[in-house]
């Protein structure tokens, strides 16, 4: 499959005190929606950091949008959520706006106060009522706002790091709809790349699936690929020892085992009484998470 690659990362390094993000190479499919997957302090918000512009010291080469080096283009086609101090704390709701239609000309403020509305951040702009400041809102209502910032711009392509973290279960589902709806409006020219360290409840959203360990990304795909790739494996305590040997990600409880197979160790099974199933994402993620995290079990 020749896919489209809207940004590329070759020879990615940066250096810290016992830490090493190292990413010879990373392409992002243009006209999907791709998940950074990994456990907490992975890696991921350092190399978001990196390709949104606000950390500089590294070394290695990124690519956007097939060699775009204008950097006002690139940073109206690219809408950025960090995990951090995103805005000023003394800001209101509505200096927001202001502040984004100063910085870009594709920002929309019918558009933000729609968003903010739809994500019941505030009121309709009818109803007069004194804003909080940025500081003063939950981490939810921080992370709604940014949304609805980016969301309000008309990009080629969102960077989300994080953003279901603080989310309520409603609210991630509500986001879900808003990334299908942002790549299906784009029609192969818009592309979302998120990161997650639970990816659970945004798997029906991810089209392509990137895996992060100490700082390394340990494995990649599309969704149905990496599902044709691994298998998930039940099977009796009997067979449990041998099945350990061979299963890529292996636990045993008081019914039996269970984990996850590569594909093409399955026939090394034979002889044993198992099931096997299709894994879903998440359960891909935690075996190879499990598999090269340095966290003991």
């Amino acid at each position: 499959m020749n896919i489209e690659s809207i940004l590329t990362v070759n020879n990615l390094k940066k250096k810290f005190k016992g830490f090493v993000l190292d990413i010879p190479e990373l392409r992002i499919p243009k006209g999907f929606s791709t998940a950074l997957i990994g456990e907490n302090g992975a890696g991921k918000s350092t190399l978001f950091h990196v390709i949104s512009g606000t950390r500089l010291d590294f070394t290695g080469e990124i690519d956007y949008f097939q060699g775009e080096k204008e950097e006002k283009k690139i940073r109206e086609w690219v809408g950025y959520t960090s995990t951090g101090g995103y805005f000023m704390p003394n800001w209101s709701i509505s200096q927001v706006g202001n502040v984004g239609s100063l910085l870009f000309d594709n920002f929309d403020k019918e558009r933000y106060q729609a968003l903010l509305e739809e994500l019941a951040v505030k009121g309709p702009e009818g109803k007069k009522k004194k804003e909080k400041s940025i500081s003063k809102l939950s981490d939810g209502m921080r992370m709604k706002v940014m949304l609805a910032s980016v969301f309000a711009r008309d990009t080629k392509m969102l960077l989300l790091d994080e953003p279901a973290s603080p989310l309520d279960p409603l609210m991630r589902d509500k986001l879900c709809s808003m990334i299908r709806e942002y790549i299906h409006q784009g029609a192969g020219e818009k592309s979302v790349f998120f990161s997650t360290h639970n990816i659970a409840d945004m798997e029906n959203v991810t089209d392509y699936a990137i895996i992060m360990e100490k700082g390394q990304i340990v494995e990649q795909g599309f969704v149905e690929e990496l599902k044709e790739k691994y298998v998930a494996v039940k099977g009796e305590s009997g067979d449990a020892g041998k099945a350990s040997q061979i299963l890529f990600s292996f636990q045993e409880n008081s019914f039996g085992f269970e984990g996850i197979c590569m594909a093409k160790d399955l026939d090394k099974l034979a002889g044993m009484d198992v099931a096997t199933e299709t894994p879903s994402l998440s359960q891909i993620s935690v075996a190879v998470m499990k598999h090269y995290t340095s966290l003991r079990s």
